[in-house]
Parts: C-alpha cells; sequence; structure tokens
C-alpha cells in the first residue's frame, strides 16, 4: 500500500526522493518522509499529509546527502502522524529504515525489545522491525545486511524494505516477502523503489525481487542478491523497461482519472494488438495456446479479484458461460482462500489484478497452485508478482494507471477476458464461424465507439451538476449489464464520497425499492441488447414512486427516453461487449460529480491503488 524510494549514488538525493514520492502518492497519501545521509549526519523529515507538506517541512533546512530513503505512507499500525510517519530510526540513531507491509508478530517482538531496554516512540510495527535489526546486530555483531537478513528470519508478515546505516554511506540493503520491490540500476548509481516509475528518467535496467529476497546494492561492491532463509547467493535477472516517462504524467489533463478514462480505446487497442486479427478470423493468444487443453477438459473457470478487478471477472463469468459454455464461479480473493475452498487439478483459476500484486489475490493463487489447479494471471504490469507466479496469462497493456480509482484497468480487463472467452468457445465448437467473424469484427470496432462516446463529456458534466449534491444513489442493471451496474456504483463511492450501491435492476423489488423517492438518482443501464423490456418495468417502478432516472441507452431509443429524467447514448453493440461502452459514461459521471464536491480526485481519502496487505 505505501510506497518506498532509494537512492545511492553520485546525485543528490534529496528531489530524486521527492519526485519519486509524487510519482508513488497514488499508494499512500497520508503521510511522508525522507532521510538523508550526509558526512556521516542524518537528515530526517517527517510530515503528516501529502508530499507537498513534506517538502514544506524541509524547505530552508539541510538536505544534502548523496544517499537517501523516502517513503509516502497509507496507514496499517497507528494514525496518520508525523511520529508515525516513515522513515523510522533505531534507538540508537544508527540504523533508518522504510517499510511497505505489516508485520503481524510486531506486538510479541515489541515486548520482547521492551525488556532489553529498547524504546518506542510511535504506535507503528516499522519501529519494531529497525530496533530488531540493531539488537540482531548489536548482539551478534555482524554487518546490517547480515543483522537485516536475521531480523527478518523472527519477522511474520508481509514487507518490501529498504534501509541503511550512518557508517556505511555506500550501502542500501532492501528485502521483499509479499510486497513489490524494484532495484533500478544506474551509471555508479543504483535506486530503489516499490515500482519503477521514481527513476524512468534515469535507467530502464531493473532487477526484481522475489518473495524471500534480499539485495544490497554498494557503490563499490555492486548488486548482490541472496535468499532471506538460507542466505544462498542468487545471480540477478536484469530486465529492460520498455515504459516511456510521457506515460506517468498528466499530458495536460487535469487529473490522471480524466486522462485515463479519456485513454480507454487506445488502452482497449494496445491490449488486442497482435492478438485480435479480424482480417485473418483469428484470435491469437500464447498463453491460451499452451494450455489449451487444460482449458478445454476444465470442470470449472475460478475467476478471482477484488474491488474493479472482481466487477471484470463478473463479466468475464457471462462471457465464458454464454459463450464457450464453461461453468464459472467469481471469488472475492479476500474470501477464497479463507472458507476452504474445493480445489481440484480439473479447475482453471484465472486471477485478475491491475498491479499484479495485490496481497489477497496472490495468497489465492498460491492455495489454488498447491492443489493443482492451472494459474492463469490477467494483470497490468510487467514482471509483478502475479506475473511471475503464474503458469500463464496475458497482459492488459493498460499502461500506467495513477488515479487511484480504475477506470482504463477494467475495461481492458474485461477486453482480455473477451478475446480468452470468444477464443475458447470457437475452440470448443460452441460458436459457428459466421457468429465467430462477427464477434472479432465488433470488438475490434470498439475503440472507435468509445472515441465517439467520449465526445458526450459536455451532456455528462450537465447531468453532474443536476446530480452532485445526492446523499444516495442507487445503480441497476441485468445479464451483462449488472456488473457494470457494480462497478459504477463503486466509483461514485471511491471518488465523491456518496453513498451508492449496484444491484440486479429486477432485485431492486426485494429491498432497495424501499429507498426510492423524489430525492434518489437510480441509474439505469438499459441498452436494446439485453432483457430491455424487463428492464423498461423496473424504469416504470421507479418512476411510479418520484425516482430520478439517469439513463445509460442505445442510440435512437426513444422508449426509455420518454420516461428518464436523462439519457446517454451508446453506440449499438451487442450486449457480450455492452459492458465495455456502459461503463464509459459512468466513470465520466463520476469523475465530474466528485470534480464539482471538491474531492481529491486522483487520491481518494483512506485508499490506495495497490493493496499488497490483508
Amino acid at each position: 500500500m505505501c510506497g518506498i524510494v532509494g537512492y545511492i549514488g553520485p546525485k543528490d538525493a534529496y528531489p530524486i526522493l521527492i519526485k519519486g514520492l509524487q510519482r508513488l502518492e497514488y499508494r499512500g497519501y497520508d503521510s511522508a518522509g525522507v532521510a538523508l545521509l550526509d558526512d556521516g549526519n542524518l537528515h530526517l523529515y517527517k510530515k503528516k499529509g501529502k508530499v507537498s507538506d513534506l517538502e514544506g517541512e524541509a524547505e530552508g533546512k539541510n538536505q544534502s546527502g548523496h544517499l537517501g530513503i523516502g517513503h509516502t505512507r497509507w496507514a496499517t499500525h497507528g494514525p496518520p502522524s508525523d511520529n508515525n510517519s516513515h522513515p523510522h530510526v533505531s534507538n540508537n540513531g544508527e540504523i533508518a529504515l522504510i517499510h511497505n507491509g505489516i508485520i503481524e508478530n510486531y506486538s510479541a517482538l515489541k515486548e520482547a525489545l521492551i525488556d532489553r531496554g529498547f524504546k518506542f516512540y510511535s504506535d507503528t510495527d516499522t519501529e519494531v522491525l529497525v530496533n530488531l535489526i540493531e539488537d540482531v546486530k548489536s548482539q551478534d555483531n555482524v554487518s546490517l545486511e547480515d543483522a537485516v537478513r536475521i531480523a527478518l528470519n523472527q519477522v511474520v508478515g508481509a514487507y518490501a524494505i529498504c534501509v541503511f546505516e550512518l557508517d556505511n554511506p555506500s550501502e542500501i540493503v532492501t528485502a521483499k516477502m509479499g510486497s513489490p520491490l524494484v532495484i533500478g540500476l544506474g551509471d555508479q548509481e543504483y535506486f530503489v523503489a516499490s515500482d519503477a516509475t521514481p527513476f524512468l528518467e534515469y535507467t530502464k535496467k531493473v532487477v526484481y525481487l522475489e518473495d524471500g529476497e534480499m539485495a544490497t546494492v554498494n557503490l563499490e561492491k555492486g548488486l548482490k542478491v541472496r535468499t532471506i532463509i538460507d542466505n544462498k547467493d542468487i545471480a540477478p535477472y536484469i530486465q529492460q523497461l520498455q515504459l516511456d516517462l510521457a506515460s506517468i504524467e498528466k499530458g495536460g489533463y487535469e487529473h490522471f482519472m480524466l486522462k485515463e478514462i479519456y485513454e480507454q480505446p487506445k488502452a482497449i487497442f494496445d491490449t488486442f494488438r497482435g492478438r485480435l486479427l479480424p482480417d485473418q478470423n483469428m484470435i491469437k493468444m500464447g498463453g491460451l495456446f499452451e494450455y489449451k487443453d487444460r482449458f478445454l477438459n476444465a470442470d470449472r473457470i475460478i475467476i478471482v479479484g477484488c474491488g474493479t478487478s472482481w466487477h471484470a471477472g463478473l463479466v468475464g463469468e457471462y462471457l465464458f458461460e454464454d459463450l464457450a459454455r464453461i461453468p464459472v464461479e467469481v471469488e472475492y480473493a479476500s474470501e477464497f482462500r479463507y472458507r476452504n475452498p474445493v480445489i481440484t487439478d480439473k479447475d482453471v483459476v484465472i486471477a485478475i489484478s491491475q498491479s499484479g500484486e495485490t496481497a489477497d489475490t496472490l495468497a489465492a493463487i498460491k492455495l489454488a497452485k498447491q492443489a493443482g489447479a492451472l494459474i492463469f494471471g490477467v494483470c497490468n504490469v510487467v514482471g509483478s508478482s502475479i506475473a511471475r507466479e503464474t503458469h500463464a496469462g496475458a497482459y492488459t497493456h493498460a499502461g500506467p494507471e495513477i488515479g487511484v480509482a480504475s477506470t482504463k484497468a477494467f475495461t481492458a480487463q474485461v477486453t482480455v477476458l473477451a478475446l480468452l472467452s470468444i477464443q475458447l468457445a470457437k475452440l470448443k465448437g460452441t460458436l459457428n464461424e459466421t457468429r465467430y467473424h462477427q464477434l472479432l469484427e465488433e470488438l475490434y470496432s470498439i475503440p472507435s465507439k468509445i472515441e465517439y462516446m467520449l465526445k458526450s463529456d459536455k451532456q455528462v458534466r450537465a447531468i453532474s451538476e443536476k446530480y452532485k449534491d445526492a446523499q444516495n444513489c442507487l445503480y441497476l442493471g441485468r445479464g451483462y449489464n449488472f456488473p457494470v451496474a457494480l462497478e459504477g456504483a463503486l466509483k461514485l463511492k471511491e471518488i465523491s464520497y456518496i453513498h451508492a450501491e449496484g444491484y440486479p435492476a429486477a432485485e431492486m423489488k426485494h429491498g432497495p425499492i424501499a429507498l426510492i423517492d423524489e430525492n434518489m438518482p437510480v441509474f439505469v443501464i438499459a441498452p436494446k441488447n439485453g432483457q430491455y423490456d424487463k428492464i423498461v418495468s423496473n424504469i416504470q417502478e421507479v418512476k411510479a414512486r418520484n425516482g430520478k432516472i439517469i439513463a445509460i441507452v442505445s442510440e435512437g431509443d426513444e422508449e426509455i427516453a420518454k420516461m428518464a429524467d436523462f439519457t446517454l447514448e451508446i453506440p449499438d453493440s451487442s450486449e457480450a461487449f455492452s459492458p465495455l461502452l456502459t461503463t464509459i459514461p459512468l466513470q465520466l459521471l463520476s469523475y465530474h460529480i466528485a470534480v464539482m464536491r471538491g474531492c481529491n480526485v486522483d487520491q481518494p481519502r483512506n485508499l490506495a491503488k495497490s493493496v499488497t496487505v490483508e
């Protein structure tokens, strides 16, 4: 959840750390801090609030040093405060540490350290870890890297850490278990971060640490990677990044979220580029063809994900069952591992995660692998933990998604699931050639249809102005668009803080209808291709109770337009691909309502982009 960044080399560390924290702020933004090492002196600046507040705290003070670490926090242990901000320093003042994750046995470790005379000045589990490292280093008379390794073998939990000590200005020690960590290799300099965005302009040569690994970067000795549990050397695998700097900047848009909404035509096209070949009447997906027999002979597909990825999985359930006639179960990854699920080697598990680092989804993957299931990953970040943990998979190629509320990742995930389901249907013989080719052509046309839809932004803005002060909202959809109702409600909740719920339209009569009055906006997803007559009846039920109807309808729909207070049109589409279109106006509505309410659209309160703790 938190973002960490470190630098060691010939440059001034402070500006690199601050810029890196700004780029990582989507991972957590309730406090921030930096620690700089300058000629044996530690300069420590920590502040509750955003990175900009940290900059104010450090302004006019000594910012020297060619070694430094920085942190932007999403609070787990202890509320946001200056004291609870990272970095944390050991009792002897010699060791500084930043941490992303949770130390689950911190309480027992803390009691033992208190018994040995240690004092604590924060509520965090991280301060326990840095003092444990000090204790091991002192008691065992070992180097910092050995002390880190020994201490981590006493720790239960998840972590990505970055540590240095005052008497060694040439070295930073890092380690990873369950939280992401990447090392950038520059010219006589090294970078450490939660992802590669803090150092893109300096180097694209990176090493991704695996769980259970630690690395020491030393200006004289270079990079050394070893295992935490048994201290074995590992040859680092150096990769070349494909990211570019422009992809992580706003590009003239007011917010990242708006930029990412408008990037969806390109994100969807990039996701099916090279895979969807309508002129050759084929889909090429290496991960699917490598394991096609496992897919075709599967008893069922289990889709696991969290939040927006779970909603994409629900769309996938309709796609796989409708087109390929394969039974599907969609599970919250956070619940899956704890309910003792029945998994066999005849199951295929599709794990969906934008970041590829979602802790609950990773845990679900490991459980399913142990039971012999085939694991297929759908994620957006090359080299991420889920990409490395799965048997096969498909990247979404949506590009970096900085806004905390997911937009283009959702439509890119649905695109991958559509490709998989169509091709499986072809292999199983549940689609004839005519229908198969029709679906390929139609999916290929989706980006241009979204381009056209985005021109309705002015109309969306006018509707947003009308309902920006609503206290509650209801979202209704049927069939393929029931998950879109859930996703639309989630977007509004996340960024505008308006209470909203998504429901299958037919379920409205089983409870939510009691809430409907003249003050209740009801967003109804009602394209022509779907259970149209049924949802028209649901709209009439809302209108009979004076509810306000904002309907997403097919172009030229006159019947619903007569009943609704407002309509937003989408181009004609088969029901299977309608979620890729109907979600667009709901994203724009959420965005504009949140902006009009003065909310921080890119960094909504209490949320973080990459949920790397359970």
